[in-house]
């Protein structure tokens, strides 16, 4: 849970972690090809959350790393794909090396992110070539009955333009942007876990959660059961863009002058108190990359 005296929606989920992965819809798997490819890709996941786009991704071939700042959400991960690397770390500060992956990909997160330092943190990580890739869940508001549920369940003001936000920082190429059709079934048990999960709702004090939970389930008692029981349409949006030459670090081959751009770099990126920062050993026992092997391997050291 947040701290009441200062409130982070972006870090409510955690206390919730278990209501998330039971309510949440997943994505469709026809968006996730348009958005990765049909080949099986390095993918960096920023903002992995309980793993729900990370099955997918999986599911599809790809070699996942995935990142989130909740550790409460990544257990749920980690249980539920004990094979995926997953390690606590934020978009604004990627726990990874230089040009190591081919997609960076965030599920139903871009919109907590500081744009100008996650932006310039995913062109650093990408490959030549390498591309972002967003994605994101929105219910069919246009149906009466699901936009009664929706103002139950509170408006959150996400709605900004993802295309304007790549464009504006320079570092990508032009996007490209597809909607998905898809439907999540939903019972009296994750009709109430979709309510909880929401951030406005999981930053609210227990009493204040526990009425909210209660007027969902009697809007699902009154209309969720029908013939076909209650199907919560989603429009599912993506959005790609490749990233352009000048957003990636280049190495300028002579040891003195890597150097003065390591500085450089570091001088740059955003100064993080150390007490907040989190350790990517947190869940990889100790991670390092490996310099003799194109510093491209994560070497795991469980001692």
């Amino acid at each position: 849970m947040t701290d009441p005296a200062n409130p982070d929606p972006a870090r409510s989920f955690g206390g919730v972690a278990d209501s998330y992965d039971r309510g949440r819809p997943s994505y469709p798997a026809a968006a996730v090809k348009w958005l990765i490819g049909e080949e099986p890709r390095s993918v960096l996941e920023l903002g992995a959350g309980t793993g729900k786009l990370t099955e997918v991704l999986v599911g599809l071939g790809h070699d996942v790393f995935a990142t989130d700042p909740d550790d409460a959400m990544l257990d749920i991960l980690s249980g539920k794909l004990p094979d995926v690397r997953a390690t606590s770390g934020t978009a604004e500060q990627i726990p990874t090396g230089d040009s190591l992956y081919d997609v960076v990909v965030v599920g139903q997160a871009f919109h907590w992110f500081d744009h100008t330092k996650a932006l310039a943190e995913i062109g650093r990580v990408l490959k030549s070539e390498g591309r972002l890739a967003i994605i994101q869940n929105d219910r069919d508001d246009r149906i009466p009955w699901v936009r009664r549920l929706g103002n139950l369940l509170g408006h959150l003001d996400h709605d900004f333009d993802h295309a304007q936000a790549l464009d504006d920082s320079g570092l990508f190429s032009a996007v490209e942007s597809q909607t998905f059709r898809h439907w999540q079934v939903v019972d009296r048990r994750t009709i109430q876990d979709l309510a909880v999960s929401r951030s406005n709702i999981a930053s609210l004090e227990p009493e204040a959660q526990d009425r909210k939970r209660r007027e969902v389930l009697a809007f699902y008692d009154d209309y969720g059961r029908g013939m076909d029981g209650m199907q919560l349409p989603y429009n599912c949006r993506a959005w790609h863009a490749q990233v352009l030459p000048h957003a990636q670090v280049v190495s300028t081959g002579s040891t003195t002058g890597a150097h003065e751009m390591d500085e450089r770099d570091e001088a740059d990126r955003p100064a993080v108190p150390l007490a907040n920062r989190t350790d990517t050993a947190v869940r990889l026992p100790r991670v390092v990359t490996d310099p003799d092997n194109g510093d491209d391997d994560l070497l795991i050291d469980f001692r």
